[in-house]
């Protein structure tokens, strides 16, 4: 959201404070390169009947003539392409081939009598509409990769060639690329300049511009709301990474503030490198798990590159997203296995498919009171055996590669914990029919993200191999808020000290099976509260493989006994714990 803050006056000029969602740490001092609106003016008119046929077949070959540009995209990738890029581009590919998509918008032309462009747009729009409502962050971003792909088809239609900035002209200096949003093919484009940050007027944490920009280690602040507005090619901006503040024209104090924390900061990083292959150990000795987050496979390079001591969370949902057909159980095996081999037999933990209940994968919709509550995640792998075990078989012939631990989300009931259990035995059955390896054992665990789960947590405990702490859901579920709702988003609060309790509760109860746990929500890659979760008795941190350096740093620095001393006499008087107070531990 755009927060537009009182003006400063400099002795030449006038500065404006924005502010947005930082998604990539660091600051950039540049000059502002604004891209034209994506979205284009549609055209809309009615037809005669007669013209169905042809309307609904130029269409159909827009589609396949961008397709073909994108599909030509990933065939000619240049080698210095973030390795994200085929992957992104490859779920837009298969947006364009998905028969929800022109199929409906030919129905829309046959019985209404719309223009390609029209049709196209509405079922755009019901489409996008459907992963708004997900419960799932990663997932609701996924409706940006629809509105990309409708322009896109838009810009065939319409014969209109994408515009790109012209760098040639742009000032000197860092170039600070402003836009309404950037998609997949977009980025690819403007790999050739030197970028010092990505700000734009949409997107959130799991946007492509925000995965691109993290892989590229570039400043972005995305979700301003009309930041392309208000800036003009050539303004002076600084990016704070660290806040989400951008300013534009700022006075010549201001940018000599921020020349000195840009140092300050290209120093920190520059020391920060040095602990990448250092133990992470606090200073009385105890050892400390840290481990990466990930959503696609080629991301297991990046973690590694990174010192991960693993994969806390590989999250599955992107193999079933944004195409026609299921992933059979060849693809998810050649996916999970990637992993498994990259990571070199450190442990690899994969969460089973994660998906609301607001949109089955077969592209049927359904209507859910609430999805956040509904037939989501466990629930509807266990209300689709097939699909499920598919799922688990190939999981199971990974572990043949290494460690692999399955991750099993929104457990709240000991059936459930039982149902899984019966249905990997008959995965196992199935393999042992054909002859297929796998890991004589594979560990099995639960996201405590359910308030029930982490209330009576003993029995899950003795009947699971782990544990992870989804500090998103568990957060939200416990204090009744929706982040995502700008109206109550203030209240979300990680610090509550009844979050605190069930995660203290959690770490306790796993510590007296002897069970390991970790935490791999945004708290497990905040710095700021390292400490206060080192308090609470936890040894394994999953995060952002950007993040990673940022926590070694802080949990080198500190003293676990001196720590748990502090937060523990904080819980007992249901105190909000003074995260100030323990820096000095």
């Amino acid at each position: 959201m755009n927060h537009p803050a009182a003006s400063v006056s400099g002795s030449l000029n006038t500065m404006l404070c924005l502010r947005g969602q930082a998604v990539v740490r660091g600051y950039a001092i540049g000059r502002a390169v604004v891209m034209g609106a994506a979205a284009l003016e549609v055209v809309h008119y009615r037809i005669q009947p007669e013209d169905v046929e042809a309307e609904c077949q130029r269409l159909k070959e827009a589609l396949l003539q961008a397709q073909g540009e994108l599909q030509y995209m990933i065939d000619h990738l240049p080698d210095d392409a973030p390795r994200e890029m085929g992957p992104l581009l490859t779920v837009h590919c298969m947006l364009m081939a998905d028969r929800m998509l022109s199929d409906q918008a030919c129905l829309l032309i046959a019985e209404r009598l719309y223009n390609a462009e029209w049709a196209l747009t509405t079922q755009g729009q019901t489409l996008a509409e459907q992963f708004a409502g997900m419960e799932d962050e990663y997932l609701r971003e996924r409706g940006a990769d629809i509105r990309q792909v409708i322009e896109r088809v838009l810009r065939v239609l319409s014969g209109r060639p994408v515009v790109l900035p012209d760098f040639e002209s742009a000032q000197a200096g860092e170039l600070i690329v402003v836009a309404r949003d950037i998609s997949p093919a977009d980025m690819l484009r403007l790999r050739g300049a030197h970028f010092g940050a990505f700000l734009t007027d949409l997107g959130g944490p799991t946007s492509h511009t925000a995965i691109v920009a993290r892989s590229m280690n570039v400043p972005a602040v995305v979700g301003m709301g009309n930041i392309r507005s208000l800036v003009r090619d050539g303004d002076l901006l600084i990016v704070d990474g660290m806040t989400g503040a951008v300013l534009v024209n700022p006075p010549a104090f201001v940018l000599e503030q921020y020349r000195r924390r840009q140092e300050a900061y290209a120093d920190d990083r520059a020391a920060l490198a040095l602990l990448r292959d250092a133990e992470a150990v606090t200073l009385d000795g105890v050892r400390i798990m840290l481990e990466a987050n990930i959503e696609l496979p080629e991301e297991a390079v990046q973690a590694l590159a990174a010192g991960a001591d693993g994969i806390g969370l590989f999250r599955s949902e992107f193999l079933f997203m944004g195409r026609e057909s299921l992933p059979d159980e060849e693809e998810q095996y050649e996916a999970y296995a990637t992993v498994v081999r990259t990571m070199q037999g450190r442990p690899v933990t994969i969460r089973t498919l994660d998906i609301g209940s607001d949109k089955t994968l077969d592209g049927d919709t359904t209507v859910a009171t609430n999805p956040a509550l509904g037939l989501r995640a466990i629930r509807y792998c266990l209300a689709n055996p097939d699909l499920f075990r598919t799922q688990l078989r190939a999981l199971l012939r990974a572990s043949a590669h290494g460690r692999v631990r399955i991750l099993v989300p929104m457990i709240s009931h000991m059936h459930e914990v039982h149902a899984v259990k019966r249905a990997l035995d008959h995965a196992r059955k199935e393999l042992d029919e054909r002859g297929q390896p796998y890991a004589e054992h594979v560990e099995i665990g639960a996201m405590v993200e359910i308030p029930a789960i982490a209330i009576a947590i003993e029995p899950f405990v003795e009947q699971l191999d782990f544990l992870s702490i989804g500090t998103n859901d568990l957060i939200q579920y416990t204090l009744a808020i929706d982040r995502a709702d700008n109206a109550v988003a203030d209240l979300y609060d990680p610090m509550h000290p009844a979050v605190l309790r069930l995660i203290s509760h959690t770490i306790n109860a796993a510590d007296r099976a002897g069970k390991s746990v970790a935490v791999c929500g945004e708290m497990a890659g905040d710095s700021q509260v390292t400490r206060m979760l080192l308090g609470l008795g936890l040894k394994e941190f999953s995060m952002h493989p950007q993040q990673l350096l940022d926590i070694k740093k802080e949990v080198r620095q500190s003293h676990t006994n001196a720590l748990r001393v502090k937060v523990a006499s904080a819980l007992n008087r249901a105190e909000r714990i003074d995260l100030s107070a323990l820096a000095a531990g």
